[in-house]
């Protein structure tokens, strides 16, 4: 049964709510980009910091939320695959998607480019050697031989980059020099609608989740294709909605503030919280390795495009779309056993 056993579990159910949760979903983000970019005007942030944290968090929260109910129901297999399956969705369709759809080339600046990349860049590079340290110092005794238990202590390290992340940001703030308000903005009234906008956002993932996973089951669809690829791009519909919304309104610096800025979260802070509610989890290195390998090469291409012209032209989105499909198509032969670099997949 599905929404909480109103309708039958049959893929005809599941496909209805699944178009019904993305509806919902659409209007939650809605609010979400405009409750953010009042509230932001309102306490003088800069764009990009509009865009690196208060919509990227806020449009995260499916993320965070799945890890913590996992974690909470103590089954914590889907951490990794899906938050890195939806890192390289985020990286390489977004981006592809808000260029097609600003008028003209998508903007950006030194800022995005030599900031929010680079610093993206390192928390990919600092999580693989968090999941080496668990590795090397904390085997699972008889398991693969590639598998270690990731601890609170161990977590902690992305935790502590993600608070210089902050303090990054916060030193941006103050360095800004933000227009006059002459709009009069009802903050708790806007507070409100943020609020709405992720509960709204939160309940209709939940759903569009579960039916995507009931649909995947039905059809006979091996859990780690889609767990990395379905599932992913599930969670990471409101940054989708999100940053196509401000491409269009030729808000560039945002959409793509947004876009990194929830990849970091989503890898300094959503993955680490499931570890410090659980106490340790178990991290296969085998599978870990290769799909942070994945999502470094899909950042590389990104940031190679960001910094050619300080924009992503129409042709370097098509490209970014066709580094995806190559992905889903490399995923479907791990699973098909066509190929074998995922050792434990």
């Amino acid at each position: 049964m599905v929404l909480g056993g109103i309708l039958p579990d049959s893929p005809l159910a599941n496909v209805l709510l699944i178009v019904v949760a993305t509806g919902f979903i659409w209007f939650g983000s809605g609010w979400l980009e405009e409750s953010a970019e009042h509230l932001s005007a309102y306490y003088g942030l800069p764009a990009v910091v509009q865009g690196s944290i208060v919509v990227a968090i806020g449009s995260s929260f499916p993320e965070l939320a799945s890890v913590v109910f996992t974690a909470l129901a103590g089954t914590f297999d889907m951490g990794v695959g899906a938050i890195v399956g939806s890192a390289i969705f985020n990286i390489l369709v977004i981006p592809a998607l808000s260029g097609l759809a600003s008028d003209g080339d998508l903007e950006t600046n030194r800022t995005v480019v030599y900031k929010e990349a680079q610093f993206y860049m390192i928390a990919v590079a600092v999580l693989v050697v968090t999941f080496a340290l668990a590795v090397i110092y904390l085997p699972v005794p008889g398991g693969p031989a590639l598998t270690g238990r990731l601890t609170r202590p161990l977590a902690a390290i992305p935790l502590l980059l993600y608070g210089l992340y902050l303090f990054i940001q916060w030193q941006d703030v103050n360095d800004h020099v933000a227009d006059d308000i002459t709009d009069d903005i009802g903050v708790g009234r806007e507070w409100g609608k943020l609020a709405v906008g992720l509960a709204v956002i939160l309940a209709a993932v939940e759903q569009l989740v579960g039916s995507v996973e009931s649909l995947g089951h039905a059809f006979g669809v091996p859990e780690f294709l889609t767990g990395v690829t379905i599932v992913a791009a599930a969670t990471s519909l409101p940054d989708t909605l999100v940053s196509v919304r401000t491409a269009r309104a030729n808000k560039g610096i945002t959409s793509l503030g947004n876009v990194l800025g929830s990849n970091t979260f989503d890898l300094l802070v959503a993955i680490p919280l499931g570890v410090l509610i659980l106490g340790s989890v178990s991290i296969d290195f085998a599978v870990a390795v290769p799909m942070m390998g994945v999502l470094t090469l899909a950042t590389v291409l990104l940031f190679t495009f960001l910094r050619t012209d300080l924009s992503v032209t129409v042709a370097e989105a098509y490209t970014l779309l066709f580094a995806y499909v190559l992905f889903v198509a490399w995923v479907v032969a791990e699973s098909a056993g066509v190929t074998h670099l995922i050792k434990g997949a």
